[in-house]
């Protein structure tokens, strides 16, 4: 693809193709979730080139103001006729995404004409040699790839997955429900697309928060799988030890079917998810939206330091209590007041940093060396290519000190070693301890300052809208668990989601 290309240069050719063709729907496809979409299909009320119409003239219209695309997929039209096609002929829908527009993070690699830059015009132009694996999955399952989003740093979040001397590309994304609010998180622009209704579904990545914080910010569902239950093939990466691929959506049901189209063995992320394939459920995570997911399920809270955290705010105080009203009521069983033993120095200590620091420049330096064609092959590369740019990347604004420090790094030294080892203990006599000696199916907190907890340990978690604060801005509710523990999260968040149905699209 031409550097030159932008997403206006997109938008222009795609909207010329279908200004001519009104879109004549009565479907009302705002907040539709992918069962609403598949059925409108089967019954002819809707088509997949109709829906990405609708996408094209929403991001057309709220993009320049939210700025959560980068690029939109020149041929999403030609994928939605062959899934239209694909469609009339079998007159079933193939899979639960068929046919459905996602949005990826531009840090996932798509094997077509769109880039895949991380946000950085250092990657712009750069050619990968494959789909990533949860993009190959994605095609398989019929999905239509609708573009990617823009990549955003959260400056107060310590380990957010988009280090300094990213994201510049495509700007910072904002909250669609207030826009003087940071939108929080590198997945930000996957976040704001679903909740502003400019995608269906989306994905995100996350090393520490970045699913979690983005959503819960932006009143979206999102699930951070457990580590290598999802491939990072073919993803830009940060730290191989904690990076993750998983849904961001507007409906727990939707993320789920998301996560089941995605999760599987990838011989390009061979030893993370073979490891992972034994947490997979026969019969896929849908299996698991149950009303009543709630009873008999054990919930504990830990008030120090988290819920402590939010006593200042009266709102968010108010509306937490009453949601431990609502799980009791729904038949789950509350363990309150627990204590994770070294919770302090897991938030704290710089063990995390410093082996983010010495993986980065490692997994980085693999990826660039393994595409077909970059304007970088290092993050050397990327280095002086910012130093030679600036203005264009941001640099005064975004600075790039997460970069300078993993140069400065000799790979993965024995005190790093010694780093990752306290970190796995952190996790066994800390977490893993309280959930086990407690018979807990999760821990709950508030948006997503138990983030690092989870990072740390490869566990999962899920955040689901939770209210709004006196200005407006979204707050969710996260139920982290051990590994492989997706199953009892779903049935907890979308227990949780039904008792309250807090979501609201923003105005």
């Amino acid at each position: 693809m031409s550097t030159s290309y932008s997403l206006i240069h997109f938008l222009l050719i795609i909207l010329s193709l279908t200004s001519a063709a009104s879109l004549n729907t009565n479907f009302p496809i705002k907040e539709a979730t992918i069962k609403d979409l598949q059925t409108a299909f089967l019954q002819n009320k809707l088509t997949s080139r109709e829906l990405i119409q609708f996408y094209l003239r929403r991001i057309q219209k709220l993009n320049p103001i939210l700025r959560a695309v980068i690029e939109v997929n020149p041929d999403a039209l030609e994928q939605a006729d062959e899934a239209d096609n694909r469609r009339t002929k079998a007159k079933k829908c193939q899979s639960g995404l068929d046919g459905i527009p996602i949005l990826l993070k531009d840090n996932i690699a798509t094997k077509d004409k769109l880039n895949t830059t991380a946000g950085s015009y250092a990657l712009l132009g750069s050619v990968v040699p494959r789909d990533a694996g949860v993009v190959k999955r994605l095609r398989q399952a019929g999905a239509i790839i609708l573009g990617k989003a823009s990549l955003s740093e959260w400056a107060n979040f310590r380990s957010s997955s988009a280090p300094s001397g990213w994201c510049a590309r495509g700007g910072q994304g904002q909250n669609p429900y207030n826009l003087s609010t940071d939108p929080c998180g590198s997945s930000s622009g996957s976040a704001i697309a679903v909740a502003a209704n400019l995608a269906a579904v989306s994905l995100g990545t996350e090393t520490d928060g970045s699913i979690l914080c983005p959503s819960s910010k932006n009143s979206v569902v999102g699930i951070k799988p457990t580590l290598g239950l999802t491939s990072r093939g073919g993803v830009i990466p940060i730290t191989p030890t904690q990076d993750t691929v998983g849904p961001i959506c507007r409906t727990v049901a939707d993320a789920a079917y998301v996560l089941e189209s995605i999760v599987g063995y990838d011989p390009y992320d061979s030893e993370a998810t073979k490891n992972a394939r034994k947490y997979i459920p026969q019969g896929g995570y849908a299996q698991f939206l149950k009303l009543d997911g709630l009873k008999g399920k054990r919930l504990g809270i830990v008030r120090n330091p988290f819920f402590n955290l939010i006593k200042e705010f009266p709102i968010l105080n108010t509306t937490y209590m009453q949601h431990f009203h609502t799980l009791r009521k729904q038949g789950a069983i509350l363990v309150d007041n627990l204590e994770i033993p070294n919770i302090e120095a897991i938030m704290t200590s710089n063990n995390m940093d410093m082996v983010m620091s010495s993986e980065f420049k490692l997994a980085l330096n693999s990826y660039l060396k393994h595409l077909i064609k970059s304007p970088v092959r290092s993050l050397a590369d990327v280095i002086e290519f910012n130093n030679k740019h600036t203005q264009k990347e941001k640099i005064k604004e975004y600075g790039q000190d997460t970069f300078l420090d993993s140069e400065a790094t000799n790979g993965i030294t024995p005190k790093v070693k010694k780093a990752l080892a306290t970190l796995a203990e952190w996790s066994k006599d800390g977490f893993e301890k309280v959930m086990v000696e407690h018979k807990l199916d999760t821990i709950v907190t508030p948006d997503s300052v138990f983030s690092t907890v989870l990072a740390i340990g490869g566990y999962p978690g899920i955040s689901v809208p939770a209210g709004y604060d006196q200005d407006g801005v979204p707050f969710g509710i996260c139920f982290g668990g051990l590994r492989g523990s997706e199953p009892k999260l779903i049935e907890i968040a979308y227990g949780f989601e039904q008792a309250t149905k807090f979501r609201k699209p923003p105005t």
